[in-house]
């Protein structure tokens, strides 16, 4: 009989928790009899009543609802990376606390598991959110797919299935300041990708912040790119060509005897200019150094207080 995983990370959800076990357990009933359910709560540092509420569901369902404690917030992502560590299923799944995205879709990314693909992803076609919060997400994976992922979905992701295989070989690479939703699709595996409709969120309130947000587009793009370099290198080139044809100007206009365009202003928009960019330089560079360093101290990407 399969078992299959679901993996929630929480952060400051205790006004979701009821709702989603509620709406999880009832999901179960559009599954065939014989696939059997692990649920993996994982608190992300909660400062409210997320833990609490965790255990009250956990004493509702003891044989199915596993909930691990982390020490602090490290971030949704490697809190994903703890409940895959704790999850024990042949396959499992990612949602959100919130249910925005559907929990029904599990029953078709389930069926494409056992026809034999190790991973099923749930693209965001639509979603029922402001349009500044669409519009920048449609820029950051629209960024992504040009620069890292050229054959991801179009809409985005971050609801998927995925097999006991792909799990094992993400826990392998113990990668810090990553994506972990990318790392499954840097693996290489053929997946399939199922549209669907994301919805409004209905209770509480996101903490998902524009700065969380900044972090997860440096983290994606500098884990699986190296675009950054490669652009500060063709500028660079770009730059010194058009000093050195300034500089063949200013030397023919001596020659021939003509004035060459000189001046305080001029100078120092072309020093703002260069040390502009010769500062963003250094910081996309320092990014990568400062992730090789954090690499090379193999520090744990998250520690674990308890497991009930």
């Amino acid at each position: 009989m399969p078992t299959l995983s679901v993996i929630i990370p929480c952060y400051f959800n205790e006004q979701n928790i009821p709702v989603t076990i509620r709406e999880l357990t009832a999901n179960e009933t559009l599954f065939p009899p014989e696939v059997q359910f692990e649920y993996v709560f994982v608190d992300d540092g909660s400062k409210d009543n997320t833990f609490q509420e965790l255990l009250k569901a956990k004493e509702l369902y003891p044989d199915k609802v596993k909930v691990v404690k982390l020490a602090g917030n490290v971030g949704s992502y490697n809190a994903i990376i703890a409940g895959m560590e704790y999850a024990t299923g042949d396959c499992s799944v990612i949602i959100s606390a919130d249910l925005q995205d559907p929990p029904e879709l599990m029953v078709k990314m389930l069926s494409y598991w056992r026809q034999g693909f190790k991973l099923v992803i749930g693209s965001r076609q639509e979603r029922d959110e402001p349009v500044l919060k669409k519009f920048l997400s449609r820029v950051f994976h629209s960024l992504m797919r040009k620069m890292a992922f050229q054959n991801l979905p179009k809409g985005g992701f971050d609801y998927v299935l995925f097999d006991r295989a792909v799990r094992e070989e993400v826990l392998k690479l113990k990668e810090g300041n990553s994506n972990v939703m990318y790392l499954m699709a840097w693996l290489g595996y053929e997946y399939v990708n199922i549209p669907y409709s994301r919805g409004r969120r209905t209770v509480g309130t996101s903490k998902w912040t524009f700065w969380k947000k900044v972090k997860l587009f440096l983290d994606s793009v500098l884990a699986f790119s190296f675009y950054p370099i490669r652009a500060i290198s063709v500028t660079g080139l770009v730059m010194g060509l058009i000093a050195f044809l300034y500089g063949v100007f200013v030397l023919l206009a001596k020659a021939t005897g003509q004035v060459a365009v000189e001046g305080w202003t001029a100078l120092m928009v072309v020093l703002l200019f260069v040390s502009s960019f010769q500062m963003i330089a250094l910081g996309v560079i320092g990014e990568y150094v400062w992730r090789t360093l954090e690499a090379s101290r193999k520090r744990p990407m998250y520690i674990v207080e308890s497991v009930s």
